[in-house]
């Protein structure tokens, strides 16, 4: 398969919308494309999906490693894969440009494509394109310009060939159509946006009149398949996976190494009665209860159906939304809006991150589930918080820019139910995975 990623010299300058608009383009000459997302992102892998038919996958070397991204990497079925980067070109974990899209770029050796949305600039662009290209050790391959009209571009264009020496593949004109609209922790995601289709397919007839397809195709490189030795036994499970506008954030791994495990059945907290019948696992994944309080609220037979299966020793892992869903409430703007209840605390809606990047959990106490003093890789990125009396598992530590170190405490466990905050990727934790499906 032959790949290549888009990325910026920021983070709002047109990845997703030149990403998912090229998808489409390549697709209308008969391409299959395989989407890929650099960093921990659920929302955009979503918008890849929805665009090709094709489930799309993260590509984070912090909370999957080298060996799960390449594993990641050669699931991959397609013609082309397209990888969209995170933030700027180098940005990374902290001030350095590790787990950025940049170190990532170098790790599976493919070429980027920078996007990029100037304003009021134009051989000073030209030195800020060199920087880029000079700062670190990577292929830059080419430019999109975004977001500009015709004249723009030409003075642009002309810049950048005779003062960068790279080449320019064309632009997508200005066209208010085209936005994606936003939402506290991000993007809003592709299920709830009605006319995408219409936007997508407007950016990529744009893309097919002004972007020179057939010369970005001679910069994607072939690669070789990477060893992928990420399998769980079949143990004949029954799983049952919370999926719905409220609940939809998942590894796509994650979700293939339960199918291993067992039989997997999705179902909504939203719209279905209770949890299936005869399962013997539940996983509650994260997404947006939040946003959607009032249905999910509303829907007491499966608000008492998941906790009758959690009071009765069901195993149940839960991220994020998943745990606030298993609190008696979420609090939003003085509204409480009743839950599970299965958890002793609620959670309450803040107007800003508390806990937001990558961070290493510690089990900290002897439990009958996880072993005690066992290191897990997450992600958490959310405004709310819990007020609960339960009694805490985890220690989590992160380490921040200036290298001083962030602690506190989180996971829950209580019957055979652990849930937290962090988003994990089973990748690079296959322990813990495996002793949760092993009790």
């Amino acid at each position: 398969m032959k790949s290549i990623i888009i990325s910026s010299n920021c983070s709002g300058g047109g990845k997703t919308t030149v990403t998912l608009g090229l998808m489409k383009a390549f697709m209308k000459k008969g391409l299959k494309v395989q989407g890929y997302k650099v960093g921990p992102d659920y929302i955009d892998t979503a918008f890849h999906s929805h665009v090709t038919g094709n489930p799309s996958r993260n590509l984070d070397l912090y909370i999957m490693g080298e060996k799960g991204v390449k594993a990641s990497y050669s699931r991959g079925k397609g013609d082309i894969g397209i990888v969209e980067g995170v933030m700027g070109l180098y940005d990374g974990k902290g001030i350095d440009t590790s787990y950025s899209t940049a170190h990532l770029a170098n790790t599976l050796g493919l070429p980027v494509i920078l996007v990029i949305s100037p304003k009021a600039q134009s051989v000073t662009l030209c030195a800020e394109i060199m920087g880029l290209m000079k700062f670190g050790n990577v292929n830059i391959a080419g430019i999109i310009f975004n977001n500009m009209k015709e004249g723009y571009y030409k003075l642009l264009n002309a810049a950048v060939e005779k003062n960068c020496g790279i080449k320019v593949f064309g632009y997508v004109p200005r066209d208010e159509k085209l936005s994606l609209k936003s939402r506290h922790l991000g993007l809003i995601q592709s299920s709830e946006i009605k006319d995408l289709d219409e936007k997508i397919d407007l950016c990529s007839e744009l893309i097919l009149k002004h972007i020179d397809l057939e010369e970005m195709l001679k910069y994607f490189p072939e690669n070789t398949l990477y060893e992928d030795d990420f399998y769980i036994e079949n143990r004949n499970l029954k799983i049952a996976v919370s999926h719905d506008k409220a609940f939809s954030f998942y590894y796509r791994e994650n979700l293939e190494l339960l199918k291993e495990a067992g039989e997997v059945t999705y179902f909504s907290p939203m719209k279905d009665k209770k949890v299936p019948d005869n399962m013997d696992f539940i996983y509650l994944g994260g997404g947006y209860p939040e946003v959607f309080a009032k249905e999910v609220s509303e829907n007491k037979s499966m608000l008492n159906s998941i906790k009758e299966n959690l009071d009765k020793g069901k195993r149940c892992y839960a991220e994020c939304g998943g745990l606030m869903y298993l609190t008696q409430g979420i609090n939003i703007d003085d509204k409480k809006y009743p839950l599970v209840g299965f958890f002793n605390g609620e959670s309450y809606m803040t107007n800003r991150l508390q806990n937001f990047g990558y961070a290493e959990i510690t089990v900290y106490k002897e439990n009958h589930i996880l072993e005690k003093g066992l290191k897990i890789k997450c992600h958490e990125f959310h405004k709310s918080y819990i007020d609960s009396k339960e009694e805490k598992i985890y220690k989590i530590q992160k380490t921040m820019y200036d290298n001083s170190i962030k602690n506190w405490e989180c996971g829950y466990l209580k019957n055979n139910t652990v849930a937290s905050y962090g988003h994990v990727h089973f990748f690079s934790n296959m322990n813990f995975i495996k002793s949760i499906l092993n009790k």
